[in-house]
């Protein structure tokens, strides 16, 4: 019986396979493999005893499920797997575990997980960057209307809303880097960080493993790896997936059927959007990668909590981080691809974002034309209290506001009719919007 989503649901087969029962015990024996591969660095452990273990640190030799069966009778999850590898290694299990407590294994075990997931997400990060920077190039100079407030503000391009998004990815990346080395970073001085059971060369002991593992060497830890480090790494993800977030509401938005400029790809030969409206096309992707988000962003919660262990170590904080670091991640690959798909097959129509800014009748351009004024002359207080006058008249009235200004002997007296009507050109009022596009995808690109 499956009860979590993710289980029949939610998340690819590359994320959950780090996560998984047997992607845990397979690192955790790697992790006890190198153990011994460093005793033997130092000769406390025959190489042929240490070829033993290699041997048998494979999860085809001491199972999961061997493990399991020792756990239900130790109730003790590292302990059962020590119990299971001396089995399998005869006359050589005399050294496994040598010096080791059990969150030695542990947290280094998670840091593997962590370097493997980073890698994953530095490849899903990076394509959908890559998509991003398309759809910018695409739609650099698709005119539509920039909204605050939820209301009509001034022409923006389609282009500068996803370069917006380009740069923050970009950004997002840039963290990425920069978190990892801490993120990567098991530890090896026993029970409470002394050092102690390690021997006269216990950091020498610790660094082999770690370097072997290819892992960063802590300085200082106490019997755990310091949860600042999954803080970070959670933050990061909850980050993420809430630019996401921000970027499919935006599409969702913009899909609303009052709005009608973008919509997310339906397959209108076999798709269905409603069991009843047959007529409905819902941007179910959009949607359920928004759901998602917020689970992702709710882990930072028990994150944080998991920090606050008693002395040296709880065990308080074991079995949530079950749920806050897979959960995490398999979710935020999951949504990250979500929205790949979504943007690189996003439906724009220009031709309804034109038809958006002409039913505004002119009122996008009054700050155009309120510069203009002051161009020619007038005093800033003055043009804006003429332009919103002006404004104010025609949404009274329902005419167009250049229809209006062109009465107005303010403004009349200024520029000839031709001039006005060239101040209510959308395109006359975009500034540098295609360099910010051009520079946010070339800095991205180069990044990726």
């Amino acid at each position: 019986m499956t009860v979590s989503p993710l289980d029949y649901r939610y998340g690819r087969k590359e994320a959950k396979s780090i996560w998984a029962r047997e992607g845990r015990h397979s690192r955790q024996l790697e992790v006890e493999r190198a153990l011994i591969w460093a005793h033997c660095q130092l000769g406390r452990v025959s190489p042929e005893d240490y070829e033993i273990v290699a041997s048998i640190a494979n999860p085809e030799v001491v199972t999961a499920d061997r493990v399991d069966e020792i756990e239900a009778e130790t109730l003790h999850d590292i302990m059962a797997l020590t119990k299971a590898m001396a089995e399998a290694a005869g006359d050589a299990g005399w050294c496994i575990h040598l010096g080791a407590t059990s969150n030695d294994i542990v947290d280094t075990a998670v840091a593997l997980q962590i370097k493997d997931s980073i890698f994953l997400q530095q490849e899903t990060l990076k394509q959908l960057t890559a998509t991003m920077c398309n759809l910018a190039q695409r739609e650099r100079d698709t005119v539509m209307i920039g909204r605050t407030h939820g209301q009509a503000a001034v022409p923006i391009t389609f282009g500068l809303k996803v370069a917006v998004w380009v740069d923050e990815f970009r950004r997002h990346l840039d963290r990425l880097d920069e978190l990892t080395p801490r993120c990567i970073t098991g530890k090896f001085l026993g029970a409470v960080g002394t050092g102690a059971a390690q021997g006269e060369k216990a950091f020498e002991l610790q660094s082999l493993i770690m370097g072997n593992l290819e892992l960063n060497t802590p300085v200082a830890t106490t019997q755990v790896v310091g949860r600042d480090r999954y803080i970070e790494w959670v933050g990061w993800m909850a980050n993420v997936s809430t630019s996401i977030e921000k970027v499919l509401q935006e599409i969702r938005n913009l899909q609303r059927s009052e709005i009608a400029e973008v919509g997310e790809f339906f397959d209108k030969d076999k798709q269905v959007g409603s069991s009843t409206m047959a007529h409905k096309r819902n941007p179910i992707t959009a949607e359920n990668a928004c759901g998602l988000a917020r689970i992702v962003r709710s882990m930072i919660i028990p994150s944080y909590e998991n920090a606050l262990l008693w002395h040296e170590r709880d065990l308080a904080n074991s079995s949530a981080e079950r749920f806050t670091l897979s959960h995490s991640m398999i979710l935020l690959d999951d949504i990250i691809i979500k929205c790949d798909r979504v943007l690189s097959k996003l439906g724009v129509d220009a031709e309804r974002m034109r038809y958006n800014i002409d039913a505004q009748k002119g009122l996008v351009m009054a700050e155009k034309l309120m510069i203009a004024l002051v161009d020619n002359g007038m005093a800033r207080d003055v043009a804006h209290e003429v332009l919103r006058s002006a404004s104010m008249e025609a949404l009274e009235s329902g005419e167009n506001l250049e229809n209006v200004c062109a009465r107005l002997v303010e403004i009349s007296e200024i520029f000839t009719r031709q001039e006005l009507g060239d101040l209510f050109k959308p395109e006359s009022h975009l500034g540098f919007s295609g360099e910010i596009v051009d520079e946010a995808i070339r800095l991205a690109r180069d990044r990726i």
